[in-house]
């Protein structure tokens, strides 16, 4: 049987809530149709999730289907080592794929692995591909150690590089491409064609943009960075408010009430935002047209998503790094014609280190017994078996960059969230040492989807918040992070029970 090619295209830091066909309050004024088109030609889950809503270390499960304990990647300054013998790249090469890379890698190593890459680096270049790149004018570095220097968007660029790959390919093999995007990652530079797009319109606000966090436990309440002036150590209306600010400064709002300044806050945020998503669906309609021409696209599984999610003023918050909904639910849409049948909408349960199990499935390789993950290939085509019953998750980073996010770790199910914030930095690269409060959070996503009312001490979810916790601690033994070695941490969880 033919190998079907797979294009792989991943954005920084896009939330689902802004993509049309994830129908949020978003959808009434801002349209992605060549995104869409992907779910209506295929299938949109709704519950897919990363394990560490935090770039570096969700890119790293990406490609070894471990979590982060096991692949050594738990914070943005690990290095994942490509050499070490579970790598997707390499795996799908060594099953006859041509393979490729092109834009944002993020992962302190060149992409070895993948015949051909260009990945992102400062504009700057010191050589570490841990580099963001820069919006305009990008320098990448390539598989022969070359600096790269480019004119030009560089959303446009990586579409390029991702076309001329396809163009040029050796037509006898299937090709895995990975199309890495940098945007919408901060601070949202968009081209001029998009600077308009929002003249005489205001964005919808989230009923949570001033929520009042009484309900939440004391351990997350008062942490994390904000849209309005609410938060103490960044705000992004502190930052739009610069003389410097890289998109224009937030004028006019020195007499403003202080939710009139979060409204001033939130409108700027989503207009430049959403201005460089345009830019991605733009890219995703052109490998469309692309693969359509060369007579591929039926040949050709498409897949869509990002790292992980992202905040656009929900609980007032900015950035990603929290497990609620928003920043751990993670956009994920896939066209495979023959196999996953149109407008297929999936409730399982599913996260990144089912990635590259179901790529490896895809590719007809061998999965690696070490993978962690599993393929979800058979429910994608109509299968009715159970993947995962809950997400484990884990966001060690505590308190880092400026962004105030208590460490903590939980599970999710289709019913239900727990998460315990342990507040300690135990060994992870750039947390603070600052401890903070310990404690529970329990939500009930089926009657409170939005997660507006920690349940955790409500007598009423006796047996939910026990089933959660029993399920918590079978998974971090599956996955063999049980924290043994942290006495203090044993004895906080022990103490809040």
């Amino acid at each position: 049987m033919k190998k079907p090619n797979i294009l792989y295209i991943m954005s920084d830091d896009h939330a689902s809530n802004s993509i049309g066909c994830y129908n949020s309050i978003l959808s009434s004024v801002f349209k992605t149709p060549n995104l869409d088109r992907i779910a209506y030609e295929g299938c949109r889950m709704n519950n897919f999730y990363s394990t560490n809503a935090i770039c570096t270390p969700a890119r790293a499960t990406i490609m070894t289907g471990q979590y982060g304990n096991i692949n050594g990647v738990k914070t943005l300054s690990d290095e994942w080592n490509p050499c070490q013998p579970i790598n997707l790249a390499q795996i799908i090469t060594d099953a006859g794929y041509q393979t490729a890379m092109y834009g944002k890698w993020h992962l302190g190593a060149p992409p070895i692995g993948f015949q051909e890459y260009k990945y992102l680096s400062g504009k700057k270049d010191d050589g570490k591909p841990g580099q963001q790149g820069v919006y305009f004018n990008p320098t990448f570095r390539n598989e022969n150690n070359e600096i790269l220097e480019y004119e030009g968007y560089v959303t446009e660029i990586i579409t390029d590089m991702t076309m001329d790959y396809i163009k040029n390919r050796d037509q006898d093999k299937p090709f895995f491409i990975m199309c890495n995007h940098k945007a919408p990652h901060d601070f949202w530079e968009f081209v001029d064609k998009y600077k308009d797009i929002f003249d005489d319109i205001d964005i919808p606000v989230p009923n949570s943009l001033f929520e009042d966090r009484a309900h939440r436990n004391e351990a997350s309440r008062d942490y994390g960075s904000s849209v309005t002036p609410r938060s103490k150590v960044r705000s992004l209306y502190e930052d739009f408010c610069k003389p410097n600010y890289v998109t224009g400064p937030l004028v006019g709002t020195e007499n403003m009430s202080f939710e009139e300044k979060g409204i001033a806050a939130y409108q700027k945020y989503l207009k430049d935002y959403l201005r460089t998503v345009a830019s991605i669906d733009e890219s995703v309609g052109k490998l469309y047209a692309l693969l359509h021409d060369e007579g591929i696209l039926n040949d050709t599984i498409i897949i869509y998503t990002s790292d992980q999610g992202m905040f656009l003023g929900e609980h007032d918050y900015q950035d990603k790094r929290w497990s609620y909904e928003e920043s751990l639910g993670t956009p994920f849409l896939i066209r495979y014609n023959g196999e996953i049948a149109p407008k297929t909408v999936l409730n399982e349960l599913m996260a990144n280190i089912d990635v590259a199990p179901t790529l490896i499935d895809y590719a007809g390789a061998k999965l690696p017994e070490a993978m962690q993950g599993v393929s979800a290939r058979n429910i994608l085509k109509g299968g009715h078996d159970i993947i995962h019953e809950g997400i484990y998750f884990r966001y060690w980073m505590h308190l880092a960059h400026r962004h105030d996010n208590p460490a903590h770790y939980g599970v999710v199910t289709k019913d239900y969230k727990l998460i315990f914030y342990y507040g300690m930095p135990l060994e992870s690269t750039g947390a603070l040492k600052t401890i903070t409060p310990g404690g529970f959070e329990l939500y009930d996503l089926k009657k409170d989807p939005l997660e507006l009312k920690n349940v955790y001490d409500d007598p009423a979810y006796k047996d939910m918040r026990e089933e959660a916790k029993e399920l918590l601690v079978s998974l971090k033994e599956k996955y063999g992070d049980t924290d043994t070695q942290y006495t203090d941490l044993q004895k906080l969880y022990t103490t809040l029970k």
